[in-house]
């Protein structure tokens, strides 16, 4: 798709989206149960520094809550995918990650790598620089060779766009692109840029993408009372560190 047509489909979403969605920025009146508010979320451990031993333990806290996922970096799929073998528990593993300017050859190889070693969902990171530029075409079609190693190897593609780094057009443009390539989920953040996941750029994504594609709020997620306020936004996924404690925030 062209720019220019690309430009012609965010006119006509226009202004009002934020109008329409904005009732649903307030934070949900009643908590989901606990167990349902763990297969919300992906368990996440991304740090460059984490352990062996650290990484174990987000394991067997996602087997015993039942998280939607653990959410690692390439190296330790292998590691998790034994873990969590015999559960419901996913394998999300990040490619291109956390700064999206890879190679899309380097990006497609990556996905292909994580799926052999146990992966069922590829968190991608954009290529933002090449948006912000306006250069959709290539961001549409990094989103689009990843998608495709990814869906046939039986793994769904969350996009993250780095909404920080983005205004709203952009980030309207972003989740167009998204759908079109074929992604599965929208995602708001690494979580290592300047800024994490917001209720208006989750409520804006969502009306975006419809019901047609998933929305995953991540960055910055700390408590049970953020955990509402990003589903009540529109987020149907999760990315947090500490799970652990929104669960039992949950229970008590």
């Amino acid at each position: 798709m062209t720019s220019p047509e690309l430009n012609q489909l965010v006119a006509q979403i226009g202004d009002e989206i934020l109008a329409r969605v904005a009732p649903h920025l307030l934070p949900a009146r009643t908590a989901a149960d606990p167990a349902s508010i763990a297969r919300y979320i992906d368990h996440t451990i991304l740090r460059p520094g984490a352990t062996r031993s650290e990484v174990l333990q987000v394991a067997a806290e996602a087997r015993q809550y039942g998280f939607a996922s653990v959410c690692i970096n390439p190296y330790w799929v292998p590691l998790v995918a034994h873990e969590l073998a015999g559960t419901p528990v996913k394998v999300c593993s990040v490619v291109g990650f956390p700064l999206g300017a890879s190679l899309a050859a380097s990006k497609r190889e990556e996905t292909a790598a994580v799926i052999r070693l146990g992966a069922r969902e590829v968190d991608m990171v954009i290529n933002a620089g090449a948006l912000i530029t306006g250069d959709f075409d290539t961001v549409k079609m990094d989103i689009q060779g990843i998608v495709e190693v990814a869906h046939a190897g039986g793994a769904i593609v969350k996009v993250i766009l780095e909404t920080c780094l983005l205004d709203d057009n952009q980030k309207m443009i972003a989740c167009s692109l998204a759908g079109l390539a074929g992604a599965d989920f929208v995602k708001t953040s690494t979580g290592f840029s300047r800024g994490g996941a917001t209720a208006h750029d989750v409520a804006l994504m969502r009306s975006v993408v419809g019901g047609q594609m998933g929305v995953k709020a991540s960055g910055g997620i700390r408590t049970l009372e953020d955990f509402r306020l990003m589903v009540a936004a529109g987020a149907n996924r999760i990315g947090a560190s500490r799970s652990v404690q929104i669960v039992e925030a949950a229970r008590a």
